[in-house]
């Protein structure tokens, strides 16, 4: 499930059409010079409707990105719940002759300064398909991805990477967004930080299976042959216990069927004690060798 946002520049109106939106991204500065003139209702014109609002900085990235983030951060008033982008794209003058090495290293940058300045804050990344899969390297982008790719289907950026907001539209001369949350209040709270964090979030498969098979310490059992150097049974254990009682079982219900069928054919025959008895076990010995053999596969009988 997602929610409906737009992103806005001076390009749009401060008083744009907020019906059905949960969210608003505005931008403020470019480079070390630009200021956006209508951030500041902007900002305002959403948060009076209750929207969750976040503001980014374009870079010109042959400056100095601690510079940058500096004069972006001094425009704000920052209040708690303000959601902090970096729009890191470079197709315009000011970017497209700076070396990829440079753009790689002024994201980097920016992001680690802003965000040990801001650290109450959401500090993430903005950027197109193109910039994440051909200059992008080591996927940094901070707290989250907001992602473009602008006539895709909403919520189906195409990437494989987690991505938070996803930009699917530029219909209207507007710039369309959805962000993966299930309202408004679960992006209001991650943004304030006070949502309830994933207690699963990061956990490989092998973190899963060690602490189901490893770790619940269940009491041992009365059949535990070592009781002292394994006082408890942890689930893997367990099952082998388990298991091994079983194979012991079923070899003593086979030699039981064994013996009373072996008894059964001699009745009557006449054969001495001695023959009888050695039969049986012949019998026995037969029926466990051939249950290790059906239940372990280690056996070597027929």
């Amino acid at each position: 499930m997602t929610i409906k946002g737009i992103d806005v520049s001076a390009y749009q109106s401060a008083v744009y059409d907020t019906t059905g939106l949960d969210f608003v991204f505005t931008k403020i500065t470019e480079g070390l010079s630009y200021i956006n003139p209508r951030w500041t209702a902007q900002r305002d014109h959403a948060k009076s409707k209750g929207l969750v609002w976040g503001a980014y900085h374009y870079p010109h990235m042959a400056n100095d990105p601690i510079a940058e983030a500096d004069y972006f951060l001094s425009q704000v008033k920052w209040a708690p719940g303000d959601i902090i982008v970096l729009d890191w794209e470079g197709y315009d003058s000011a970017n497209k002759d700076v070396p990829r090495a440079r753009q790689l290293a002024y994201r980097d940058a920016w992001l680690k300064h802003v965000k040990a300045k801001m650290s109450g804050h959401r500090v993430g990344m903005y950027c197109n398909t193109d910039y994440w899969r051909n200059v992008n390297q080591g996927s940094n982008c901070g707290d989250f991805l907001w992602i473009a790719t602008a006539g895709a289907p909403a919520g189906a950026p195409g990437i494989k990477s987690p991505w938070l907001f996803h930009q699917h539209s530029t219909a209207g001369d507007l710039d369309h967004d959805v962000a993966n949350f299930p309202n408004r209040a679960a992006l209001a709270a991650w943004a304030a930080g006070t949502h309830e964090e994933d207690p699963m979030a990061g956990m490989t498969k092998a973190d899963i299976a060690s602490a189901v098979w490893q770790t619940d310490n269940i009491p041992a059992g009365s059949t535990e042959a070592h009781p002292k150097t394994n006082s408890t049974w942890v689930a893997q254990s367990f099952l082998r216990g388990t298991y091994e009682n079983t194979v012991k079982l079923l070899a003593q219900e086979t030699a039981q069927t064994a013996a009373i069928a072996k008894l059964a054919s001699l009745v009557g025959t006449g054969v001495d004690t001695d023959t009888v008895v050695k039969a049986v076990q012949d019998a026995v010995a037969d029926a466990v060798v051939r249950v290790s053999v059906d239940v372990t596969g280690t056996g070597t009988g027929a």
